[in-house]
């Protein structure tokens, strides 16, 4: 069976001498969605810095496209077509909005013209405001500023730390509507969300973790109809 497009594969690891993630193995399909979902503590965010090179793993491996990339820095899986939007300081506050995505397209030298207008297109507030100070934004408007600056990097992965934290259910329902239309163009999305039942229903693959360790992988339709998955972490 051919590998996924990325995976990080076994990984166990933590930071310092304390693993937090164990045997643990998160992968996402070219195109895709896969959603890591589970309690607090149960190191969903730690295996996605895991996957990113923010941590260092004891054992397991991080794949991209077939190519072992374990051992590259962040900077340099960025680099390779991996895109990290952190949960929170991820927008430059005083700088405008259109700045914020030029900040985006730094590793870039090619004409970033094209790229800036698809990110106008799928995110439309944000061309209207986009010579306002992106920390003038709502809450939700400011995760759309920190999406389309990494969808700047032209990524092949989009990775996402709980895209949908502290915004209202309207502006979540919108923001996974986005994240749809951009697996649709052929990005990988990979992310981390506390709204577990809604995540998992736009899920091409889900992982409920749990310390540190993997207790459910399927699809997300199949997790969402699981009974001991919604009895345990959908609230029944």
């Amino acid at each position: 069976m051919a590998e996924p497009f990325l995976i990080g594969e076994n990984m166990t690891g933590g930071y310092g001498a304390v693993d937090i993630l164990h045997n643990c193995t998160i992968a996402v399909e070219k195109g895709q969605i896969a959603v890591i979902v589970g309690p607090n503590g149960a190191g969903k965010s730690t295996a996605m810095k895991a996957v990113f090179g923010m941590l260092n793993l004891r054992g397991g491996a991080v794949k991209l496209a077939g190519e072992d990339i374990t051992k590259l820095s962040p900077q340099a899986r960025v680099r390779k077509g991996m895109g990290f939007v952190p949960q929170t300081h991820n927008i430059f506050t005083s700088m405008t909005v259109e700045e914020n995505l030029e900040m985006g397209a730094f590793i870039r030298t090619d004409e970033i013209k094209d790229t800036m207008a698809q990110v106008y297109d799928l995110f439309p507030i944000l061309k209207q405001k986009r010579h306002q100070a992106a920390g003038e934004l709502s809450g939700g408007q400011r995760q759309q500023v920190a999406v389309g600056r990494a969808l700047m990097t032209q990524p092949k992965v989009l990775m996402l730390d709980e895209p949908t934290a502290g915004v209202s259910p309207i502006v979540m329902d919108e923001l996974f509507d986005r994240i749809i239309e951009v697996a649709r163009t052929g990005i990988s999305i990979l992310m981390v969300e506390q709204n577990a039942r809604q995540a998992l229903d736009i899920a091409d693959k889900g992982y409920v973790l749990v310390q540190g360790a993997n207790r459910f992988t399927d699809t997300g339709q199949a997790l969402l109809a699981d009974p001991e998955v919604r009895r345990s972490f959908l609230g029944g």
